[in-house]
């Protein structure tokens, strides 16, 4: 038996999980989840991993596309982090969306599975102009609070620290998290599962550093919404996703491999 009690471990969810942010499609996506298999493998090298999860996924896809393939592979250890493109969408409800993540959740459970999931940061200090979506941030935190307590689920509480807003922790499209950002996010999971070698050092604040002027600031709120809102409109309203035609990286259990290749570079299958 692992010195952590996981040998089988299956992530779910959307871009986030994916490893958007981290890398990129030419040389390949690594991601929290990633990285939190090799947190998991360095106690156990015999650790397998699958990545189930797929960028623009809704949390109703998640638990119909997924869960059935997550329930197939028998893991002892799942993680669940989808709800940031339900809020997105203009039909919110978020009722409706944490009643797909519970279905998830109580699935997994009911099948022995520890299953651990996250909270979310407030969009609107990450991205000025996405303020008024700070109360459904905060409604699908609660509720995912809620189902996880009825469920036995462990809850990494990074929605709490001043951190997970830094500009740095985010990509330049605001909406995922930078190489920095996804390590602190694997961190947050490994310290909320109380594994060997973690801690809370995951929210600790970076240094600081100069705030920029207010014409910097407006400018690249500007430059922001060219380069990213433009064409994230767009897809909306031609009914268009980022994940359209698109597969899981990783659908089945693999052996992990080490920090600094991907398996998209050592061409391993489900890459």
């Amino acid at each position: 038996m692992s010195a952590h009690g996981y040998r089988r471990y299956v992530a779910l969810g959307d871009s986030q999980t994916e490893g958007v942010g981290d890398g990129d499609d030419l040389t390949g996506l690594r991601g929290w989840a990633d990285r939190l298999a090799e947190h998991l493998a360095r106690t156990d090298p015999g650790v397998r991993y699958a990545n189930l999860a797929v960028r623009g996924r809704l949390a109703g896809a998640v638990r119909a596309e997924q869960l059935p393939v997550a329930l197939a592979l028998r893991p002892d250890l799942a993680t669940v982090v989808a709800g940031v493109n339900d809020l997105l969408r203009p039909g919110f409800d978020a009722d409706e969306t944490a009643g797909h993540l519970e279905a998830v959740f109580a699935a997994l459970t009911g099948q022995g599975v520890h299953v651990a999931t996250l909270t979310f940061p407030d969009v609107g200090r990450i991205t000025p102009l996405a303020r008024p979506l700070a109360p459904r941030v905060h409604a699908l935190n609660d509720r995912i609070r809620e189902a996880a307590r009825r469920h036995g689920v462990t809850v990494a509480e990074t929605a709490h620290h001043e951190v997970v807003t830094d500009p740095r922790m985010w990509s330049a499209d605001r909406l995922h998290a930078s190489p920095l950002g996804h390590a602190r996010i694997a961190e947050a999971v490994a310290d909320a599962l109380s594994l060997p070698g973690s801690g809370d050092g995951w929210a600790r604040p970076l240094p600081p550093r100069p705030a920029p002027t207010r014409l910097r600031a407006a400018a690249g709120e500007l430059a922001w919404a060219g380069s990213f809102l433009g064409p994230w409109l767009a897809r909306r309203v031609r009914g268009r996703s980022s994940g359209d035609g698109r597969a899981a990286k990783r659908p089945e259990l693999l052996p992990v491999v080490p920090a600094g290749r991907s398996a998209v570079r050592d061409g391993l299958p489900g890459s």
